[in-house]
């Protein structure tokens, strides 16, 4: 940071320039003699728009060329969706904040308005996560499920435009757009499990850079920040580095947490999935207990046997 000037690295899409300037706004709020500025850095993920991520990999495809600013202060902090944020951070780097969780849950978003539960098997529903895949699939084996890759509206465009009938995206991202219009039904978790840390905007930084520590400090969200290093444990402890069928849902309530972890095979025929309640402040520890349950239950050699085919 120099002359109190504050330098954001983000991603080019809408989302991410929205989730910088929430950043940006929550920095200067708190901070009034500082200035936030911001520097748009083009990532693997937003350049390979035609091939899954299953079949590209995950790790870093959102995130490493920012890292790699953000080492040469180049700027002096990065944000990303937290659920694109890998487990292991490079040498020198830190989770240094998170905002204020937004919506958690998936949502469908259909051309015709149908709900997911009347979508069937003449219907094309598009993602591009195997999570929501191998749910789809155990919701109804039926369905016709493509893969889809783009920015939110790329995505809306080539819906409207006959690519498919309905999609499964994450809620929080169409309602920071302003596309809440767009959301036929937010998703029960009881049918789709989220994206581990879906709904959190996170803030990476330098480990060495004390000033920029100071400015962590005074925005970050606390109870937020727990539950994400709770569900982060969960993932990490289960090896979901690479493109497989994970994800977890935190229910806070006041000063306790429901925590549900779930996996899956890729076509939603194994499906563990566990449920544990307690407080809030044990949140970490309750995760890593589900993963070791799971562990027992058989997860590793679901998940073992999805890196033979499907892992870079």
């Amino acid at each position: 940071m120099k002359n109190n000037i504050v330098r954001i690295g983000t991603r080019g899409s809408a989302l991410a320039l929205y989730q910088a300037n929430q950043v940006k706004l929550s920095i200067e709020t708190n901070f009034p003699d500082l200035q936030a500025e911001i520097v748009i850095i083009h990532t693997k993920g937003d350049k390979i728009l035609d091939v899954a991520l299953s079949k590209i990999g995950d790790k870093g495809l959102f995130t490493k060329e920012l890292e790699v600013a953000l080492l040469g202060n180049e700027v002096d902090m990065a944000v990303h969706s937290l659920k694109d944020l890998p487990t292991f951070f490079p040498e020198g780097l830190q989770l240094g904040a998170v905002l204020p969780r937004a919506e958690v849950r998936d949502a469908l978003v259909s051309k015709n308005g149908k709900t997911l539960k009347e979508l069937g098997a003449g219907d094309v529903i598009a993602t591009s996560s195997l999570r929501r895949k191998a749910q789809l699939l155990a919701y109804n084996p039926d369905f016709k499920i493509v893969d889809i890759r783009g920015n939110v509206n790329t995505r809306l465009s080539k819906m409207d435009n006959g690519y498919c009938d309905a999609m499964i995206m994450a809620a929080a991202g169409l309602q920071r757009l302003n596309l809440d219009e767009r959301i036929t039904e937010i998703i029960d978790p009881a049918n789709i499990i989220p994206a581990v840390s879906q709904g959190i905007i996170a803030i990476e930084t330098r480990a060495d850079d004390e000033q920029i520590a100071t400015v962590m400090n005074g925005i970050n969200h606390q109870p937020t920040m727990q539950v994400a290093l709770a569900e982060r444990a969960f993932l990490k402890a289960m090896d979901g580095g690479c493109q497989v069928p994970i994800g977890c849902y935190s229910e806070v309530s006041g000063d306790e947490i429901v925590f549900t972890g779930f996996v899956s095979d890729l076509k939603g025929e194994k499906i563990i999935r566990l449920s544990k309640k307690g407080s809030l402040k044990d949140a970490r520890a309750i995760a890593l207990e589900i993963s070791g349950q799971m562990a027992e239950q058989g997860a590793k050699e679901i998940l073992d046997d999805i890196r033979k085919n499907s892992c870079i």
